[in-house]
């Protein structure tokens, strides 16, 4: 079937986007907090285990964010003064509720992620998906005290309805289509493509090419340097996509720090949230036909 969902457009026949106080790249940091059920396969650095219930090598080892990885990410953060933008699963809010009240006490933004990294809805009914999402923004909100207006699917996965059912509850954006350098409109109305990296992401490039340190910041240097020479007529958006039991293992905190200094200390950027980049796009792009 074709895809209903987006048209094409090429990047070069777009309307300039001209972001806050002159900036040619909005960045944000896209930070994964999630929860994993002790008893499914998941993200795994050793296949040989994955299948087995329960599997102490995988999950430890994914376990390792939310108890310390993401202790040393808040100081970085903190220190080059970025906030984050926390794709959150719903079960985190009980399960590590520090984590919540640490973010509240920054003005992080959360985007909701699922019950869980274990669970996805890609097989489920319309009525199950409604009810599923329902629960899942009810209980970040309540949690967070703020309502989401962003979406990102566990693994980037959705239906061909889930854009329309987020956007019954009032979300206004999805992070799952990573094929852009710019915010666009899908064909749902009030909801917008945010990008979203599957490259520059440390889960791809650690764990799926096992990359250094040294090779994650010229691959983040290199990757903001491109999109500001693409920007010089109209803006772009460059996300980090983190995940606190990766980039947070000792031996690679020093990199991130580094590649965190040089993006704080980039002239042109806007160091801005994926709620705030959706919000300035919506408000000074035109819709199509307007």
């Amino acid at each position: 079937m074709d895809n209903e969902l987006f048209d094409y457009s090429p990047i070069v026949d777009r309307e300039p986007i001209h972001w806050p106080g002159g900036a040619r790249v909005a960045f944000y940091v896209g930070l994964n907090v999630e929860h994993y059920q002790v008893d499914r396969p998941s993200t795994s650095i050793f296949p040989g285990t994955a299948a087995l219930a329960p599997d102490p090598l995988n999950y430890g080892w994914r376990d390792y964010g939310p108890r310390v990885g993401i202790w040393r990410l808040i100081e970085s953060l903190d220190r080059h003064g970025l906030r984050a933008s926390v794709m959150l699963n719903s079960d985190v809010t009980r399960h590590y509720p520090q984590i919540v009240e640490a973010g509240r006490a920054r003005g992080w933004t959360w985007v909701a992620h699922g019950r869980d990294n274990s669970t996805f809805q890609a097989d489920m009914s319309v009525e199950d998906e409604r009810a599923y999402l329902t629960e899942v923004v009810g209980t970040i909100e309540e949690a967070t005290g703020r309502r989401p207006r962003g979406w990102l699917g566990p693994a980037l996965t959705e239906t061909f309805r889930t854009p329309r059912l987020l956007a019954e509850l009032g979300l206004d954006y999805v992070l799952d289509w990573a094929n852009d350098d710019q915010p666009y409109r899908l064909n749902v109305p009030g909801m917008l493509s945010v990008p979203y990296s599957i490259e520059v992401n440390d889960i791809s490039l650690f764990v799926g090419k096992s990359l250094s340190g040294p090779d994650f910041v010229r691959i983040v240097q290199d990757q903001l340097d491109q999109l500001y020479a693409d920007s010089a007529t109209s803006g772009r958006v460059m996300s980090l996509v983190l995940h606190p039991f990766v980039i947070n293992q000792p031996f690679r905190h020093t990199y991130l720090d580094q590649a965190l200094e040089h993006i704080a200390n980039h002239p042109g950027v806007w160091l801005t949230t994926s709620d705030e980049i959706a919000e300035h796009y919506a408000r000074t792009t035109a819709r199509a036909g307007e």
